[in-house]
């Protein structure tokens, strides 16, 4: 089933054009292989980016939209990502970066697309546990910048994973939601004994 991959900002888009149409932002990007592409490099695939902020007490997760990521291709392959983020002047490009995440992007939407069921992709970042999530979202028709993911989404843990946590095995919300807050919610102070 194909995934509905929702549109990115106008704006946004055309900020990651002008990125890749200057040669100071492509030479100051530490992106060895954006520097060394042979061919036209395009945009394409882009996601928006949540950061998850915590679960509520009753299990509820709260995120918020940092951004959208756009695919850098050249020739067949994800030779790097493009980022955006919302200023008060609206969306500008932000940086290119290569790196494990790219290949695993793909690898994951590779594996969404064999799925019975249609799914709109975001990406969903935990920073505290320095992880990365393709994030299905049942809701095709909804608006890739808003909204918290569902008790039934899927996520799909990109590579690498935080220790234990497989990556591309798809969890259910529910299921994996509870291991990640275990995870980044402080352990209680021991008292000393007196």
């Amino acid at each position: 089933m194909p995934l509905h991959v929702p549109p990115a900002p106008a704006p946004a888009l055309r900020s990651v054009l002008t990125a890749l149409g200057s040669p100071t932002a492509v030479r100051e990007a530490r992106t060895p292989s954006l520097l060394h592409t042979q061919g036209p490099a395009t945009p394409e695939l882009p996601l928006p980016v949540h950061v998850l902020d915590g679960v509520d007490a009753s299990g509820v997760p709260a995120t918020r939209l940092s951004g959208w990521r756009f695919l850098i291709r050249c020739g067949d392959r994800a030779v790097a990502a493009a980022e955006t983020m919302l200023t008060p002047d609206g969306w500008a490009f932000s940086r290119f970066f290569e790196g494990p995440y790219i290949a695993s992007t793909e690898r994951a939407l590779r594996q969404a697309e064999t799925m019975t069921q249609p799914y709109q992709p975001r990406l969903l970042s935990v920073p505290r546990l320095y992880m990365l999530t393709l994030w299905l979202h049942g809701d095709c028709a909804a608006d890739g910048a808003t909204g918290d993911p569902a008790a039934a989404d899927l996520l799909v843990p990109l590579a690498p994973a935080p220790p234990g946590i497989a990556a591309h095995r798809p969890h259910q919300v529910a299921d994996l939601l509870p291991v990640l807050t275990h995870r980044v919610t402080p352990a209680p102070l021991l008292s000393s004994p007196a």
